[in-house]
């Protein structure tokens, strides 16, 4: 069951950031970054 949380969580702030759109490399930056964050916050 929480694989699956995880999965659908990742998927969903997957698609946000590829909807919202980055403008420059640096907000491309910035949003793997946030990524990251939110994998580890779901992994641990």
């Amino acid at each position: 069951m929480m694989k699956r949380t995880v999965k659908i969580l990742l998927l969903l702030v997957l698609s946000s950031a590829l909807i919202s759109g980055c403008n420059t490399a640096r907000g491309m930056g910035e949003d793997i970054r946030s990524l990251g964050n939110a994998i580890s916050h779901a992994a641990s």
